[in-house]
């Protein structure tokens, strides 16, 4: 990856919907050029996906939890990850080192709605207990940074 892929990522991450032909003016090609850039970083697998970014809270998701779940049970089986991925509120999961067994990322309309979502991963095989930590305010989010890879 060089200079330029780097340049094309960090414009695309501000913002995706870029046409080719802007996106090669911002870092020196054509726009047949930057398409072509794209689509060997697509072919590569460094851009997985093209997505938007929604408001939770404009959605009514005003709650926020990452839960520690414990477990008795390897949890990183293929099953696991599919009753995870079934769970609408259940936004990340990621196997983790330490005392628990995966650490989750919860997002629901109120604490009503965590509730019942603590007890549907208490129903996935193997989870023993969880630990939420609810989240008050953000102070901020950003993704990957082609600059500082």
């Amino acid at each position: 990856m060089d200079d330029t892929d780097r340049a094309v990522l960090a414009l695309l991450r501000e913002d995706a919907t870029l046409s080719y032909a802007a996106l090669g003016a911002r870092v020196g090609l054509s726009a047949a050029a930057a398409h072509e850039r794209v689509r060997k970083l697509r072919e590569r697998g460094v851009i997985r996906r093209t997505t938007i970014e929604i408001d939770p809270a404009a959605l009514g998701l005003d709650v926020l939890a990452f839960v520690l779940v414990d477990s008795s049970a390897w949890m990183g089986s293929p099953e696991t990850a599919e009753a995870l991925r079934a769970l609408p509120a259940v936004e990340e999961a990621h196997i983790v080192a330490g005392k628990a067994s995966l650490l989750l990322k919860v997002r629901t309309a109120g604490t009503r709605e965590l509730q019942a979502a603590l007890r549907d991963v208490h129903e996935i095989a193997g989870v023993s207990g969880t630990n939420a930590i609810v989240v008050l305010e953000t102070c901020f989010e950003r993704s990957v940074d082609p600059g500082s890879a």
